[in-house]
């Protein structure tokens, strides 16, 4: 094995065996387990992050076979950036799981069996579900995605199911049925390409495929299997349900980091393999499937009564955000500025959006419940958790100096420069609509009461500070350029940079 790219190959390793320990030793050492594994994969991941940055992309052929009988493992600039996103918001939610599942006022003996197995299951399930992420994140063919693709979905369903109730098992069901229509719809696009062009790996295929009928089909399919995936409107129907009735910590990771595997993999896809085959009528397809969800998303938060499934129906809305890219990204002359702003929305999303769900798993452990208008006075009783979902609702506004704004303004800017500037009317009115909900939350958690009552359950400290450090790094993104500098490391998107550097 090459010590050069060998940190690639323990990347995807470490959290797969750190599961298998965590399973074997049990409810007790599990979380001990996963904190340790987490903290070597922070130590890989930044050797990586070196590598990358000193001397170029990273590449390695999985037990030395070379396409295009080999599986290849690739780390540039971008994909650096979302293994980055993957440990921040990994770790921190880890360390909110320690005091989530550390529950002493469980008074029964079954109570207290069940939360252990819910906990034991949790450490296991999550650690397989980053070895999935990572893997993903850093596969060169198009089959190997596909494979990661399926884990990754498998570890989130049966994350879902977890919180027990038959409202999370509904959900997990339809989220599972669906992902299986995408995985069908992009395994079938596969099939056609690998006929058509005899290769799967992504480099191989960026060079063969030509444009025709077939490679159309097998680009529409992979691009409704992906969409349904990445919940993109009308193909949201799965994640509100999905994302508010699982436990806290499980609704931090679907939000903040699994949705944005399918992304990524689109953005390759889209990019790097297909950019001769996609066409400006696509783009704005998808562009106008972007705008209704920011709309519609936001529209529906405005109207919730639980603050959990109002935070699920932002997501919905923020995910529109960062699909704006594709209508944007196809006029090759300002196609830097539009992946700019995509990459800092997607960071500064992870951030936010798992800060808040977060605090709303404090919130219901602390008074009971979710009730927006019930929630008079809570800042008083959870001031840091409050603080924490004012901060993060800064960055869902896209208010300055936010790297949600960042990433807004990126895309205003680049909508306007490139003449399409009704995209920059949908960015104004989603922050306005998200300043609406997120105000309408704000306006009853801060209102004072003579009487503070005494929280159900304590909340711990990691379970208030977690949330804290995340939405203040989702805050302090918009002060530095890292994103912009790494994204530029192997050039995944050269026609846009070429273009900008020219213009």
């Amino acid at each position: 094995m090459d010590e050069t790219t060998v940190l690639i190959v323990w990347v995807i390793l470490l959290p797969f065996v750190g599961a298998m320990v965590a399973f074997i030793l049990g409810p007790r050492k599990a979380p001990i387990v996963t904190i340790i594994t987490s903290y070597c994969i922070i130590s890989v991941v930044a050797a990586l992050t070196w590598q990358v940055w000193k001397y170029g992309p990273q590449r390695h052929d999985v037990g030395g076979w070379v396409a295009p009988l080999g599986i290849a493992l690739y780390a540039d600039g971008l994909t650096v950036l979302m293994l980055i996103m993957s440990i921040v918001v990994g770790t921190l939610v880890s360390v909110y799981a320690l005091g989530y599942f550390t529950d002493s006022s469980i008074s029964s003996e079954t109570g207290k069996a069940n939360h252990r197995s819910k906990s034991s299951f949790f450490w296991v399930l999550w650690l397989f579900l980053w070895a999935a992420l990572n893997a993903l994140f850093l596969s060169q063919d198009i089959f190997n995605i596909y494979i990661t693709l399926e884990l990754l979905t498998l570890a989130a369903v049966a994350l879902i199911t977890l919180e027990g109730e038959s409202e999370a098992i509904t959900a997990a069901i339809r989220y599972l049925l669906t992902s299986l229509v995408g995985a069908a719809l992009f395994l079938f696009g596969v099939a056609i390409l690998y006929a058509n062009f005899g290769t799967l790996e992504l480099e191989g295929l960026g060079e063969l495929v030509q444009t025709g009928s077939l490679s159309v089909v097998a680009i529409a399919l992979i691009t409704m299997g992906l969409l349904l995936k990445t919940a993109l409107f009308p193909m949201h129907f799965w994640l509100p349900p999905a994302h508010s009735n699982a436990l806290t910590p499980v609704s931090s990771l679907l939000s903040a980091l699994v949705i944005k595997g399918s992304f990524y993999v689109l953005l390759r896809l889209w990019f790097q393999v297909f950019p001769l085959e996609v066409t400006m009528v696509a783009g704005h397809l998808i562009g106008c499937l972007a705008a209704a969800a920011i709309l519609w998303g936001s529209l529906a938060a405005m109207c919730q009564k639980r603050l959990k499934i109002l935070v699920a129906y932002s997501t919905v809305a923020q995910v529109g955000y960062l699909f704006l890219l594709f209508p944007l990204a196809a006029k090759e002359t300002h196609g830097l500025g539009a992946w700019n702003g995509a990459i800092y929305q997607t960071i500064s999303h992870a951030c936010a959006k798992a800060a808040m769900f977060m605090v709303v798993g404090n919130i219901i452990r602390a008074i009971g419940h979710d009730r927006i208008k019930d929630m008079k006075g809570v800042c008083q009783q959870l001031p840091v958790s409050m603080f924490a979902f004012a901060l993060a609702g800064l960055t869902i506004m896209g208010m300055p100096p936010s790297g949600g704004f960042a990433a807004k303004w990126m895309l205003i800017t680049t909508s306007i420069q490139s003449g399409q500037w009704w995209w920059a009317v949908i960015l104004l009115a989603g922050g306005l609509l998200a300043a609406g909900y997120i105000f309408s939350v704000l306006k009853y958690a801060f209102i004072k009461t003579e009487i503070v009552n005494v929280p159900l359950r304590p909340v711990p400290r990691c379970m208030e500070w977690a949330p804290l450090i995340l939405s203040l790094l989702a805050l302090l993104i918009g002060f530095t350029p890292m994103p912009l500098d790494l994204l530029r490391i192997g050039n995944p998107f050269p026609d846009a940079v070429t273009m900008e550097v020219v213009k």
